[in-house]
């Protein structure tokens, strides 16, 4: 052997031999610490799907990106995804729940980009179908999930409380609350907001029908889509019934955190008798101190898991019920500690 040959081995062997160098990357692999991944194997610390294993792509969009109940929606999807092994999420909303414009463009760029199917919760029941119609034209099929939209002839499936029996569970507790009797106050939510207009006209019809002596002192008021908002609202329309108001329901999360938050700010916390539709950790703790009377509960983790599997079987061709329901229940201060009331009070969240 040349000395020239021996040169060239070690030249060649160099790369793998010391210290803390790695060996170097194949196509197809990415290096991460806990050793060398397949691309497309690893998100967020966990192993998802396979690239080459994936046969649908969906669009999951919903109303808005920052509240809780959103991201359970998006465990429960992921979930789904996962069962199922063949399917990838791509999750995007606008960052606001009153950004009507903002959320067709979504529904607008994941129709350019050909996804398989698109899971929607409208923000306005009208504004979205004509972009639910350029979904259908490009032959992506479209789910809808908590929140109707108008035309239901355009859509695979509707995965949703029932949000007219929630708005009436929310009355029949506030009554409970109230011995029977009383002045209250509800909170409307945003214009067109199918899911909360439901809860809202539940709310009073149950009122009306079974409750006589309680006395709807305001059903006119919009809090708007903000903890901020309502707050602001909240403690106006507090201020103004003062020394008549008993109770109060707001008909989402982030209007029920401002009402607690005004009731606390106008002296009427524990006073004021107080329904919320959806938890939160301020809303769950208030209920503990007995200043919250009682929180619908949805399942959102359900509701994500549902809609995913269920968009996937209706493109496998098999048959989809046109309307699920995921379950209403009331949280109270006696029963929140119960495994089932536990488990809907603080659901699993994609982190």
């Amino acid at each position: 052997m040349t000395a020239r040959f021996w040169t060239a081995c070690l030249l060649l062997l160099a790369p793998l031999g010391c210290g803390d160098s790695q060996p170097p990357s194949l196509p197809g692999y990415v290096e991460r610490p806990s050793g060398r991944v397949p691309m497309g194997m690893e998100v967020g610390g966990e192993a998802a799907t396979p690239v080459d294993t994936i046969k649908f792509t969906f669009a999951v969009i919903p109303k808005g990106t920052t509240h809780e109940f959103w991201k359970s929606v998006h465990a429960g999807a992921e979930n789904a995804a996962k069962e199922l092994g063949d399917v990838k999420i791509l999750w995007k909303g606008p960052l606001l729940e009153n950004d009507r414009d903002g959320q067709i463009s979504v529904v607008q760029d994941f129709v350019t980009k050909k996804v398989d199917g698109i899971i929607l919760a409208p923000l306005d029941k009208q504004a979205l179908v004509d972009a639910v119609k350029d979904a259908q034209a490009a032959n992506i099929p479209v789910l809808i999930f908590d929140s109707a939209l108008q035309d239901e002839s355009l859509i695979v499936s509707y995965v949703a409380t029932d949000n007219f029996k929630g708005g009436q569970l929310a009355a029949k507790r506030l009554s409970e609350s109230l011995d029977g009797k009383g002045n209250v106050i509800v909170l409307r939510y945003n214009a067109g907001s199918e899911s909360t207009e439901q809860r809202e006209e539940g709310f009073l019809d149950e009122l009306k029908a079974r409750h006589p002596q309680i006395k709807v002192i305001s059903s006119n008021e919009y809090a708007g889509t903000t903890p901020e908002s309502s707050l602001d609202k909240a403690t106006q329309v507090l201020t103004k019934h003062k020394d008549e108001v008993t109770g109060i329901f707001a008909v989402c999360e982030p209007n029920a955190a401002g009402v607690l938050k005004a009731l606390e700010e106008t002296g009427l916390v524990g006073k004021v008798k107080f329904v919320a539709f959806d938890p939160n950790k301020e809303l769950i703790q208030g209920m503990a101190d007995r200043n919250v009377n009682g929180i619908v509960l949805q399942d959102p983790v359900t509701m994500g898991y549902e809609s995913v599997k269920r968009m996937a079987a209706h493109l496998r061709g098999e048959k989809v019920e046109k309307r699920i329901g995921t379950g209403e229940y009331v949280a109270t201060p006696d029963n929140m500690t119960t495994p089932e009331m536990d488990k809907l009070l603080k659901p699993q969240q994609f982190e």
